[in-house]
């Protein structure tokens, strides 16, 4: 936990111009399957912000930054989607020193919760970028005795195959979430509010809305034509699922190579938990 970041940190970094339009932005982030990017000066390569899928999710409808699209634009989904990245980035990014350590790392994640940090060299400069799941999975193999009943959630936000994007992105903007497991299929409404017929992440979402036969077949520029899409027609339906007495070890080693950064965890049939990367940064924080 004492070892230099720079360990485990991503040092190509791949950063964008504050001018690159939001549809390119999730292009690059889906070309590169990337869930943020930096945003650096082109002169200097000094960081000036960060965005995330969240950031998208919240422009196309989840939260207060789809005004561009209503009232600027009005409604106008083609001509905002080219609107810069500079309009939706985060501009107050918390950076660490490249010299930092992991536990420096860790530490700052999870007081802040955040999922990835930029690192700068003495001159400012982005010199490279660490995310949760680089330090879950370097430390996978020391988590063996810990299981996903001890750090999931089992505070669990689910909804149905019949909810329209534009209110998955509602929930996932406002509750902070990635990914929501969608349940339903039964006949007996207690059944039914936990058996899981699949999972929409932030990254299907963008995935869909980035589509190309999307942006260049719409017969219409209203954003509600696209955002009227049920989750029933991108949810994965075959979910990757955990039961409560996996280790951390083997949940980290299913996110390695599935490249998945969260799991319902499923006991009977029914979900009782959900277990992400950020539970495992606080396995990891216990060390």
């Amino acid at each position: 936990m004492n070892e230099n970041i720079m360990k485990i940190a991503s040092k190509d970094v791949v950063s964008i111009p504050p001018s690159k339009s939001i549809k390119d932005t999730a292009k690059v982030m889906m070309e590169h399957q990337f869930r943020r990017l930096p945003i650096t000066d082109p002169g200097s390569g000094k960081v000036l912000g960060i965005v995330t899928v969240m950031d998208i999710l919240d422009f196309f409808g989840g939260g207060n930054k789809f005004n561009i699209i209503e009232k600027k634009y009005e409604d106008n989904f083609l001509a905002a989607i080219n609107e810069p990245v500079r309009e939706i980035m985060s501009r107050d990014v918390i950076c660490l020193s490249e010299k930092s350590s992991i536990k420096e790392v860790v530490d700052v994640m999870l007081a802040n919760q955040i999922g990835a940090l930029p690192l700068i060299d003495s001159d400012d400069k982005l010199a490279g970028i660490v995310t949760e799941r680089d330090i879950a999975l370097s430390l996978a193999g020391e988590m063996d005795d810990r299981t996903a009943q001890d750090y999931m959630s089992t505070k669990v936000f689910t909804t149905t195959p019949g909810t329209p994007v534009e209110s998955a992105c509602k929930i996932m903007v406002r509750n902070g979430l990635r990914r929501i497991p969608i349940v339903g299929g039964e006949a007996d409404i207690s059944k039914a509010a936990k058996k899981l017929l699949g999972i929409v992440t932030s990254t299907d979402i963008i995935r869909f809305l980035n589509a190309k036969e999307l942006f260049d077949n719409l017969n219409s520029n209203a954003a509600s034509e696209v955002l009227e899409t049920k989750l029933s027609d991108i949810m994965v339906k075959d979910a990757i699922i955990v039961e409560p007495e996996d280790t951390i070890g083997e949940i980290c080693e299913l996110f390695k190579i599935s490249n998945i950064g969260g799991v319902p965890v499923v006991k009977d049939d029914t979900i009782i938990g959900i277990i992400t990367e950020r539970d495992i940064l606080r396995a990891v924080k216990n060390l």
